[in-house]
């Protein structure tokens, strides 16, 4: 498509392209006063824009846009659904029917506007307009263009020249009457409505992007930013939407529409959300440029914004053109059909306005066609009723007149007639049914304050507008309910993978109420069963607004919980909300300072605010969590005052429990598990360290394997009898618990044979013996073990045996590191063991470093700490006591490599403190 917009002047007369034909007009026949071209060309022109379209079918809607925009932009909104039907037509038959290209020229003039469409197959017949003609059923697929211009335009015609066809069409602005457009009767102060005495309307402009552009110095005091903190952010970063998974409704389609009123949030500077009143408009300024001019008042504020009701028709009876020309009649090509919301609220607005009612309202049957959902209304609650559902046929509150247009003069006489007015004032309504192939798909309603204001006339002039959009509507709701279905998807294969990626269970009741907050519900509650005699106990609270969570525990937690039903799907739950509506009604009349309350006793202490009554007040809805074949607790979804979910939500939210109440259990046999395996691991390590006087000693010991505390490595040291000690360090082969079970085994034993008062060498080889009887589950086995005893001197004497481990290093205090051991054969090995113990001697300042090869192999890549690495390490310690000792040890081995030890390490350090320090 090419566009060009040209400033006001003549328009250019078409010249003919050749001498041999000159140029040609055709006036539709018959009646020539009412259509011909009465207006001479020299008419001035105040604006232009013009368009070319290649022959594709996407060029339709883009040339229905092009037109929309251009007269929206010249302020002729009034016009505009006539000029899109009409230039729709005319594309259609250039780029579909003839396959030509097709320009489009729109000039603006003082009294209306101008449009030509041209295409280039001059050959083409057109249909002329006779009493002697037949135009045809004006519901075939083609040839309709001439006849909605016969039926719609002032002006129009046709224009030949030898390669062109010009179809144009001239539509004339309604004359307005001058003087009131509306007025409402004087009233007494006591009925007006209710605004602060300072009534503040914010002001606010959106750029093509979303984002503010202007900011006035009422939206500063209602909203707490400064223009600075918010010019150039985008509108939704500050507007609390309601928000469904998978469709397209938000505040950024809203700022989209050409006109949009109605309810929403915005979220203040101290972070609560202020609900408003809000009347949109889209503008264009004389560049092209659209934006978006929003007025914001407080919610309870909104006459100040809010449209009039409509002045009653009276005795006014339409002409015959009129009714020709009603806007239903072309309603089909606006607004696009796969946005539903945009459609069903043109739908309910035109209704209102056709017929000239107080409100309007649209309902869509439910897949089963057993209920009817309110979508869309105007002049109503929408916030209270949208999602409401009414039963079609029986049952109490039935809504009978679904499937059959009905008119009831006054619906105080028929008491839940329209269970959806009920209390709104209104009593006279029209309804009529939504039908495509005779299945129904909705009910479309129009009503107004006074009784008896519809016949049968208008119940006929409003079926015929439900039939001509019931299949865009339909279509337009099977790409919703398409969308919705992606959107659960993908929303479920998120949950699914963040339930998955932990097994915390205070991180999985998080992960689940911040899935379904703001998403499905205002705000939830999880309820946990700990075993099949427990009680639900409340584990965890949410609600979208962060100040109202306290409030909502406090009052749940007075509530007595909801019964652990094991039945899959949503049930409602009514006693929130009704404790809720309790203790609001007592908290009002005791504001007011009136005695008494209501007749029902309210437990002490619930006392919850009126904000946070009103948001526990809507409808609740509880979902079991199975898993497993038992019920472990509880989904609680809600919504704020007089709100209902959506049949799509309930299921959506089903899935959700089932995978969240899997995840909760895993996590639960993964805590029992986990606490199991570590009351056992702890059992292997030993209780303490003794207090030997004259040595220090210090052990650090790290098990490799997240969740491990002991693996293949162990260190014990222990009293044996009459002042000595009995000290080891051993790493059984492998880690994880078959090491530990070995672990196990040589730490026990090695107290037990010590103890009988055998040699460091027989105690080793009855070990040995003790493992190798495991059988295949035997490991080898690494051990340093000796005894160590004090001396009077201030030296002690160490008898170790060294099989297979890393050799002892002894550092003394000149900074010399030697091994202090000779290396023998390890255990579990073979059966013969011939083991001998030597002695050390430890003089006042020496340290003996004993380690595991956790140690002494931590690699980086290629290189590795090795015993020389370990010894150059040591060398640096002279003087440090010897928990210092293991400290700078393990620093360094940590230091050594990036990556996390793969192995077991074990560290023991024994000092003799030198003279003149304490031992």
């Amino acid at each position: 498509m090419t566009t060009g917009l040209i400033p006001g002047g003549q328009p250019p007369e078409p010249q003919p392209t050749g001498e041999l034909m000159p140029q040609q007009r055709l006036e539709p026949a018959g009646e020539p006063a009412l259509h011909a071209d009465n207006r001479p060309r020299s008419s001035v022109i105040t604006a232009r824009a013009a368009a070319s379209f290649e022959p594709v079918g996407r060029s339709v809607a883009t040339a229905r846009s092009f037109v929309r925009d251009t007269l929206q932009g010249w302020g002729f909104a009034d016009i505009v659904d006539d000029a899109v039907v009409l230039t729709s037509e005319l594309v259609t038959n250039a780029v579909v029917h003839a396959g030509t290209h097709a320009d489009v020229l729109c000039l603006r003039t003082e009294d209306g506007v101008r449009i030509e469409v041209s295409d280039r197959y001059p050959e083409r017949e057109v249909p002329l307009q006779s009493s002697a003609v037949s135009m045809g059923s004006p519901d075939r697929e083609g040839g309709r263009g001439l006849q909605l211009c016969a039926a719609l335009a002032t002006r129009w015609g046709v224009d030949y020249t030898p390669t062109h066809k010009n179809v144009w069409f001239q539509l004339n602005l309604p004359e307005r009457p001058v003087g009131t457009r509306t007025a409402g009767p004087a009233l007494p102060a006591d009925l007006l409505p209710l605004a602060d005495g300072r009534v503040r309307v914010a002001v606010l402009q959106i750029d093509r992007k979303g984002g503010i552009s202007a900011w006035n110095e009422d939206a500063e005091e209602l909203f707490g930013y400064p223009a600075s903190d918010v010019v150039g952010k985008p509108l939704t970063d500050l507007a609390a939407w309601p928000h469904t998974p998978g469709t397209g409704t938000g505040i950024a389609e809203a700022l989209q529409l050409s006109r949009w009123e109605g309810t929403y949030g915005i979220r203040r500077a101290d972070g609560r959300v202020a609900q408003v009143y809000a009347s949109h408009l889209r503008v264009r300024d004389t560049g092209g440029e659209p934006s978006t001019v929003c007025l914001l008042v407080r919610d309870h504020e909104r006459a100040v914004l809010q449209s009039p009701p409509r002045v009653p028709a009276g005795d006014q009876t339409p002409s015959s053109d009129a009714q020709s020309t009603d806007p239903f009649e072309v309603f089909i090509g606006s607004p696009a059909p796969d946005d539903l919301d945009g459609l069903l609220q043109r739908t309910v607005e035109r209704a209102r306005d056709m017929l000239d009612g107080d409100s309007a309202f649209l309902l869509l049957a439910t897949d089963d066609e057993t209920e009817l959902e309110v979508r869309a209304s105007t002049g109503l609650p929408s916030a209270r009723q949208r999602f409401a559902r009414v039963p079609v046929e029986a049952g109490p509150g039935r809504y009978g007149s679904a499937r059959m247009p009905a008119v009831h003069d006054d619906l105080a006489a028929v008491p839940g007639a329209v269970p959806l007015l009920a209390g709104t004032g209104m009593r006279s309504v029209v309804t009529v049914p939504l039908k495509v192939e005779g299945r129904l798909t909705g009910s479309l309603g129009v009503a107004a304050e006074a009784p008896g204001r519809y016949t049968n006339e208008e119940a006929l002039r409003l079926q015929f507008a439900a039939d001509r959009i019931a299949l865009a509507v339909e279509s337009a709701r099977l790409g919703e309910l398409e969308r919705l279905r992606r959107g659960s998807l993908s929303f479920l294969v998120e949950a699914s993978d963040l339930l998955a990626g932990t097994l915390d269970r205070d991180q999985t009741l998080a992960l689940m109420a911040q899935m379904t907050v703001p998403t499905l519900a205002t705000w939830c509650a999880v309820y946990t069963i700990a075993d099949q005699a427990s009680e639900p106990y409340l584990s965890y609270v949410l609600h979208e607004d962060e100040e109202l969570i306290d409030g909502i525990k406090s009052l749940l937690s007075k509530v007595p919980p909801p019964d652990p039903v094991p039945t899959p799907g949503a049930r409602v739950w009514t006693a929130p909300g009704e404790i809720a509506h309790q203790a609001a009604l007592r908290s009002s009349m005791r504001s007011l300072g009136l005695a008494g309350g209501p007749t029902h006793r309210i437990a002490s202490g619930i006392g919850p605010t009126l904000t946070t009554a009103s948001a526990v007040g809507g409808e609740t809805v509880v979902l079991p969590l199975v898993a497993r074949n038992r019920v472990i607790g509880m989904l609680t979804l809600g919504k704020p005052t007089d709100e209902h979910f959506r049949q799509e939500i309930l299921e959506l939210a089903e899935d959700l429990s089932r995978r969240a109440a899997l995840a909760l259990d895993n996590a639960r046999l993964y805590s029992e598990r986990t606490a199991i395996s570590q009351s056992l691991q702890r059992s292997l390590l030993p209780p303490g360290l003794p207090q030997i006087d004259g040595v220090e000693v210090e052990v650090i010991y790290r098990a490799a394997g997240e969740g491990n505390e002991v693996g293949g490595d162990f260190y014990d040291v222990f009293p044996i009898g009459n002042g000595a000690y009995g000290f080891a360090i051993g790493d059984v082969c492998g880690t994880g618990p078959n090491a530990a079970a070995v672990t196990g085994l040589a730490r026990h034993a090695l107290r037990l044979l010590a103890r009988e008062g055998l040699s460091g060498p027989a105690v080793l080889q009855r070990l040995n013996s003790a493992i190798l009887d495991e059988g295949d589950r035997s490991r080898f086995l690494t051990l340093l073990y000796g005894e160590l005893r004090t001396r009077a001197d201030g030296s002690a004497e160490l008898k170790v045996v060294c099989a297979g481990h890393p050799l002892p290093l002894r550092l003394r205090q000149d900074g010399t590191v030697t091994a202090a051991a000779e290396p023998q054969p390890l255990l579990g090995v073979i059966e013969d063991l011939e083991l001998y113990e030597e002695t050390v001697t430890l003089d006042p300042g020496d340290v003996l470093l004993c380690v595991t090869d956790g140690v002494t192999e931590r690699r980086e890549g290629s290189r590795m700490l090795g015993d020389d690495g370990l010894a150059d390490v040591l060398t640096t310690c002279t003087g440090l006591t010897a928990g210092a000792v293991a400290a700078r040890i393990m620093r360094a081995v940590e230091r050594f490599a990036s990556d996390a030890p793969s192995d077991d390490m074990a560290i023991l350090a024994m000092r003799v403190p030198g003279i003149h320090q304490e031992a």
